[in-house]
């Protein structure tokens, strides 16, 4: 699913990613932990195609079978839209559309018909328990309802992987630990992978196989 060899990446001058060697399989959900500054974000980042590694020897990005590396822009902004989910610590949700038109949004970019749309989106929030809450604007709903709200987002193109960043940082520790048991049931029921970066230790420790970073390096 994923294959990364010799990643680098500099900012600045600061050598932040010093080499990262990295194989993700389907349906698996990967932690990565690590101390602030580590370069865990950096790493999803790249992983995610939302940030370009540094040339290097022998460098390589292989994600669902697809190069990255040799894509142009285009391409790659195509390639993330149709194959990679994203959540993060702030929902990133809009305020002035609902839940559903929220969900929809990566299907428009994608170039969907709403009428096919719209009724996938109201079957993922179903499925993640929001059908009182589909007309609702974010304002409106709760850390936790939110949060799920930016996963059905996050699933609406049937993504090969979801990437998130911190999802339950932002969140209590009871909607946090229903969040965690929501990511466990999307690989079990849908073969869902993910790759996750996260301070909390006990989402860590849930994971399939967690990937500590320290100064650069897995």
């Amino acid at each position: 699913m994923i294959q990364a060899r010799n990643i680098h990446n500099y900012y600045n001058q600061l050598h932040v990613l010093k080499g990262v060697d990295l194989h993700i399989k389907k349906g698996e959900i990967v932690s990565i932990v690590g101390a602030s500054g580590a370069g865990k974000t950096t790493l999803l980042q790249i992983l995610g195609t939302l940030d370009q590694p540094t040339k290097s020897e022998g460098i390589e990005l292989i994600i669902n079978n697809k190069d990255v590396l040799k894509m142009n822009d285009k391409a790659i902004s195509q390639f993330r839209n149709l194959n990679l989910g994203f959540i993060f610590q702030f929902h990133q949700l809009l305020p002035e559309f609902s839940a559903l038109e929220n969900v929809c949004i990566p299907a428009y970019i994608a170039g969907r018909k709403k009428s096919e749309t719209e009724p996938e989106a109201e079957k993922l929030l179903n499925y993640l328990g929001l059908s009182e809450r589909i007309h609702h604007k974010p304002n409106e709903l709760s850390g936790g309802e939110q949060q799920r709200v930016a996963v059905a987002r996050a699933l609406i193109n049937k993504p090969a992987i979801i990437f998130a960043d911190e999802p339950s940082g932002n969140l209590d520790t009871a909607s946090a630990e229903n969040l965690h048991q929501l990511f466990f049931k999307l690989r079990d029921e849908l073969g869902q992978t993910f790759v996750i970066v996260t301070h909390n230790e006990d989402l860590a420790n849930m994971a399939d196989r967690k990937l500590i970073m320290v100064d650069g390096l897995i």
